[in-house]
């Protein structure tokens, strides 16, 4: 198959083609260039698809989303009413609305009885349309602690242990831990209370990373972010840097952050427009500052919505985006956000991400130039996983 477009935007520093195209034998890519260049390469009578006026660009990653949740006002309800079966029908729809916007790869930070793992066989297999699955399987938590109803409470290092290996043998491909209190969980931990101790986060990261896993920790908490730091997490989630009184960014903290290379992704709501009104003015903006100070300074940051909480929709990561434009970021770093660094913090990115020979073909076309007009992202004309072309 040979797709042709106004734009290619490879994801390799910055790289757009003009007049560009790409050819995909199979499930990869095999060539990418000028188009007069790659139509030469192509065997005689292969598939065309002109898009004159659209740009192309490597599929478009999530990095935090939850299939297991509804996004309604009470996405924890709605979960313990549904059966294994009726909620792997609903993931399975959830799925095809993230394939639908142009999401082709997501990193799914938490489930019930590994039905994750069992939607990305389907995916795999062809029986469900949606993106590819990096799945944490159960996240890890203590009694009662955030997200317990999801099942995977533990008390002490043994029983840490003992469920990082079970998530390990089931086919998880990242380790999920709540370092601290999440607003969903009612009667929990508060968002900045940190929920395990030094040597038990230690154990943790021990465990998984024996099994070549990363680990991601949900952090609100100014001192769980600094443990978990401490202990050698590899992407934070959220990481407000919340304590009692308000927020409060720690120096030494974030340069441990950049020195060891750790991601960052604060899962924005595609609604954060709405947040000085839910939290008022002032707060909402201290909140804002504290992503703008991780960005100036270097912090890799990655894209992610939190699909499937509080009315956080599976078809948000546009305006999730736009979030990162009215912080004064670039179009490019932000779709790299998106893309190449989102790939590398989960893991994958030497199989998409970019469009370069040798990688899968997951391919985003939308109308216009998203370095020009970042909401050109939402003009979608045509999406491919695995080089196959999504059809609803």
């Amino acid at each position: 198959m040979l797709i042709t477009a106004a734009r290619v935007m490879t994801g390799t520093l910055g790289e757009v083609i003009t007049d560009g195209a790409v050819l995909v034998d199979d499930r990869t890519i095999a060539a990418v260039g000028p188009r007069t260049d790659i139509e030469a390469q192509a065997p005689a009578g292969e598939p065309l698809l002109s898009f004159p006026d659209s740009t192309v660009l490597p599929g478009l990653i999530d990095a935090h989303v939850h299939l297991a949740f509804d996004a309604g006002p009470d996405p924890v309800a709605t979960l313990q009413d549904r059966d294994d079966d009726g909620l792997f029908k609903d993931m399975g729809v959830r799925a095809e609305r993230l394939l639908s916007i142009g999401v082709t790869t997501v990193r799914d930070l938490g489930d019930r009885n590994g039905l994750t793992l069992r939607l990305a066989e389907a995916i795999s297999s062809g029986t469900v349309a949606g993106p590819h699955i990096i799945s944490a399987a159960t996240p890890v938590t203590p009694p009662g602690g955030h997200c317990w109803f999801l099942g995977g409470e533990v008390s002490g290092i043994d029983e840490i242990r003992s469920l990082v290996r079970r998530n390990v043998a089931a086919g998880a491909k990242v380790i999920k831990v709540m370092e601290t209190g999440g607003g969903l969980t009612k009667g929990g931990a508060k968002s900045w209370e940190s929920q395990f101790s030094p040597d038990e986060l230690a154990a943790l990261v021990d465990e998984a990373h024996q099994a070549g896993l990363p680990v991601a920790a949900h952090a609100h908490g100014a001192d769980g972010i600094a443990a978990a730091v401490e202990a050698g997490v590899d992407t934070l989630e959220h990481c407000t840097w919340m304590t009692p009184e308000g927020f409060g960014l720690r120096e030494d903290v974030l340069a441990q952050i950049i020195a060891q290379d750790i991601h960052v992704c604060p899962a924005v709501s595609p609604h954060w427009q709405m947040l000085p009104k839910v939290f008022g003015p002032e707060k909402a903006a201290a909140m804002f500052d504290l992503v703008r100070q991780m960005a100036d300074a270097g912090v890799r940051l990655i894209a992610g919505t939190d699909a499937g909480v509080q009315r956080a929709g599976f078809d948000g990561l546009v305006s999730s985006l736009a979030f990162y434009e009215h912080l004064g970021l670039h179009n490019d770093r932000i779709i790299e956000m998106a893309t190449t660094e989102a790939a590398r913090a989960l893991g994958v990115a030497d199989q998409t991400g970019r469009i370069t020979p040798g990688y899968t073909a997951d391919l985003l076309v939308v109308d216009g130039d998203p370095l020009a007009d970042l909401s050109s992202l939402s003009a979608v004309k045509a999406v491919f996983t695995a080089g196959a072309r999504y059809q609803p």
